[in-house]
């Protein structure tokens, strides 16, 4: 048995199909034992809150994790009444970088609202 497919299906694989190879990695997904693992963000893919994983995204986690932060500077900015020097510090982030946040994540809300 191949070892990379050792390692996808398991040790305990028992082939059901008549004339394939020992060397035939491109099993249907009924022989192979899949371990839903999932990652940092879900416990399970299956039980994944997003519409598309993130990691088939280019960038995807750092872009969730850009826009996580970004709304919450807008939340402190908005409703709290802090100061760009403060988030800034806040963040460990340039005084520019959160003055782009801010203006970035408004104007998108904004257009949102208005649904343009």
């Amino acid at each position: 048995m191949d070892f990379r497919l050792r390692e996808i299906c398991g040790s305990d694989h028992q082939g059901g199909q008549e004339g394939a190879g020992e060397d035939d990695s491109d099993l249907p997904p009924e022989y192979c034992h899949y371990r839903d693992e999932g990652c940092e963000l879900a416990g399970s893919c299956l039980n994944c809150p997003f519409p598309r994983c993130l990691y088939e995204e280019p960038r995807g986690k750092q872009r969730w994790m850009k826009e996580l932060r970004n709304k919450e500077i807008v939340r402190l900015f908005s409703r709290e009444g802090r100061g760009v020097k403060e988030l800034a510090a806040l963040f460990g982030l340039s005084r520019r970088t959160i003055q782009r946040a801010l203006k970035n994540t408004l104007s998108t809300s904004l257009r949102r609202r208005n649904g343009s």
